[in-house]
């Protein structure tokens, strides 16, 4: 870069070396910013081949595919490195063109790409396949890619450029309702790659989350039927014309339209007066009602799962 900046005059050439330096600090974290720091890089030299190069990548990182498709082809023209094919067949399949991406690959595997670039046009293609609708297509390229007939038990401690490939094939997977097998080779990507450079962790996150919220589901059902059978129990019902009585307690029951001294006499003298007075004492709310067995241990262990004690 610093050989490429020596046409400029020496104030400007600094200038443009920090803002092309603070480009490249930024663009993995806040590619706009950075594509902001290129583009102001560019206004100074857009002479400069590098230059053009910088603002392309922070534009393709950015999402700004149309200026990233031009900057590159710029800066191919200017420095005669084809190096960045794939991307701009990325670049077609972002702005809705995919047989225009589908040239540009075919276009590129004649060049003779070296192992990294057909890593990317490979999975360029399979997109553009797939953005197509040719879903049986685009697993034909990338089954290829991966060996032909390949499994998730197979597939072993391969490279980034094989596990981008795996992962590929499993997004493509999900994509045609073959979710049970495209699970197992996420499992398979994600236990050869621990650093989870393919971001394949966050599928098992998702499940997670699931799983957590069907415990939860669980747990509020299982409490609402307690609560229910503890209403049952000692509650009244919602327009106060009868209540449940404990088993075993007599059971006498007051229709609300009577009163109190219509009651059978013959049928009260049947029963001790102690026991009368309990059960009136009970049904005016007198007396508090029978106890109900709670298992609570239940709670606390979940309590202690959810936020463990700390020294």
């Amino acid at each position: 870069m610093r050989s490429a900046l020596r046409g400029l005059d020496a104030r400007n050439a600094e200038v443009v070396a920090k803002h092309l330096a603070a480009a490249g600090g930024l663009v993995d974290d806040e590619p706009e910013l950075a594509l902001q720091h290129a583009r102001a890089a560019r206004d100074r030299a857009s002479r400069i081949g590098p230059v053009r190069e910088a603002v392309g990548v922070a534009a393709y990182l950015a999402g700004d595919f149309a200026e990233a498709a031009r900057e590159l082809r710029a800066y191919a023209r200017m420095s005669g490195d084809q190096s960045y094919r794939a991307v701009l067949a990325d670049c077609e399949r972002a702005l809705g063109r995919p047989e225009n991406a589908l040239r540009l690959v075919a276009e590129a595997f004649d060049g003779q790409p070296d192992d990294e670039e057909l890593v990317e046009l490979q999975l360029v293609e399979a997109g553009a396949r797939q953005d197509l609708g040719e879903l049986p297509a685009a697993a034909l390229i990338l089954e290829a890619a991966l060996g032909g007939r390949p499994t998730p038990a197979g597939l072993g401690r391969p490279g980034l450029g094989q596990l981008r490939l795996a992962t590929a094939y499993a997004d493509l997977l999900a994509a045609r309702g073959e979710e049970e097998l495209a699970m197992e080779w996420y499992g398979a990507i994600a236990a050869a790659d621990p650093d989870d450079l393919t971001g394949v962790s966050e599928y098992f996150i998702e499940d997670d989350d699931e799983l957590e919220d069907d415990a939860l589901a669980s747990d509020d059902e299982f409490d609402d039927e307690d609560d229910t059978e503890g209403e049952a129990l000692v509650g009244a019902d919602a327009d106060g014309s009868s209540v449940e009585e404990p088993t075993g307690a007599p059971a006498t029951v007051f229709d609300e339209d009577e009163d109190e001294d219509d009651v059978d006499e013959d049928a009260l003298d049947d029963v001790a007066d102690d026991d009368i007075e309990a059960e009136v004492a009970e049904l005016l709310g007198e007396v508090p009602p029978p106890p109900v067995e709670r298992d609570h241990s239940r709670l606390f262990q979940q309590a202690t799962e959810q936020h463990p004690p700390t020294d």
